[in-house]
């Protein structure tokens, strides 16, 4: 089965905007927030609920999840396009953040990802190779006022 090219980007954070970001374990050293594809029929925020469970063991309250009412559409990686159904070129993103009351012991999924770290925001958008997630990580500081 193919994965659908719509997706969720979720930036964890703690209060004082420290950014947690993961190591993809097929990946080494392509760090990122939390991502996943759609299930068929879910919404863009239950499927950032299930994500951020998945990739962290996070058990986030609904109201924390914060709905940035944006889109993104970007080129999928080539390295990538082989999950989702020929000639499918381009996913789109919706982007969320979530507050948590401070730096968490995380529980990684293996399969998934390899390490996480705590950064400040200008650090972690360094560190991360997505553009639209750099771009959501120096952008959170704005909207989290």
């Amino acid at each position: 089965m193919y994965k659908r090219p719509v997706s969720v980007l979720v930036v964890i954070h703690a209060p004082a905007l420290d950014i947690l970001l993961l190591e993809r374990a097929a990946h080494p050293g392509y760090w990122q927030s939390v991502t996943g594809s759609l299930e068929i029929g879910e919404t863009p925020a239950a499927a950032a609920l299930r994500e951020v469970f998945e990739e962290t063991g996070i058990v986030a309250a609904p109201e924390r999840l914060r709905d940035w009412r944006l889109r993104q559409e970007y080129d999928i990686f080539p390295e990538w396009r082989d999950r989702y159904a020929p000639g499918v070129t381009r996913n789109t993103e919706h982007v969320f953040s979530l507050e948590i009351s401070a730096r968490a012991d995380i529980r990684l999924a293996p399969e998934e990802h390899r390490a996480f770290c705590w950064l400040p925001p200008a650090e972690a958008a360094v560190r991360c190779f997505s553009q639209s997630n750099r771009e959501a990580i120096l952008c959170l500081a704005t909207r989290e006022e």
